[in-house]
């Protein structure tokens, strides 16, 4: 069968459509934005009365920066490794580690890159008290989230004292600096 006369032959080894590099961009900034949050949760910052990781943090300021599709589409993606048993959880791996005491806050990582992110894609991330608002909403989703999975384990009052009293002001914390970071950094690529 011949070609019509306006039609090209694929040229292979050309230079990809604007299409394949703005998908290849975008897996790439999933790679990094999981392994971001992977290496959080080595961070453990001392809080009181327990010791805290910055998952979190990482999760809400991936949703800020890269809008609510693409920045659940990376939480999912690094819990798609740990599902498979790759070390980038705080203590283990594997989906038995994922349905254990964890599992909740886990999944509410998503609640809080999700929350981040649909304030991004309104233009709240110049807006300080909107993006902290829309992150604080996203923490105490992922909060509830590991209350009530961590509930199914060990009850409610020991899920409460264990699982929430103890991270209530360092998530607090986070949705603040979180929501700061993201004011200066608009502010800063606004400027040049």
């Amino acid at each position: 069968m011949a070609m019509p006369s306006n039609a090209q032959a694929p040229v292979y080894g050309a230079v990809p459509t604007e299409g394949v590099m703005r998908l290849v961009v975008l897996v790439l900034l999933a790679i990094g934005g999981s392994l971001l949050i992977a290496l959080a949760g080595q961070i453990k910052v001392p809080f009181y009365p327990v010791p805290a990781t910055l998952q979190t943090l990482a999760c809400l300021l991936i949703g800020a920066a890269f809008g609510l599709r693409l920045g659940v589409a990376t939480v999912a993606f690094y819990l798609a490794q740990g599902a498979l048993g790759l070390p980038v959880f705080t203590g283990g791996a594997g989906l038995a580690y994922m349905a254990g005491p964890t599992g909740g806050f886990l999944i509410g990582f998503m609640a809080c890159a999700a929350a981040a992110g649909w304030a991004a894609d309104r233009g709240w991330n110049a807006r300080p008290m909107l993006m902290f608002a829309a992150m604080l909403v996203g923490s105490i989703v992922m909060m509830t989230l590991g209350f009530a999975w961590l509930s199914t384990l060990i009850g409610a009052d020991k899920a409460w004292i264990a699982g929430v009293q103890p991270f209530l002001l360092s998530e607090l914390t986070k949705a603040v600096l979180a929501s700061g970071v993201m004011a200066v950094a608009v502010g800063w690529l606004r400027r040049r």
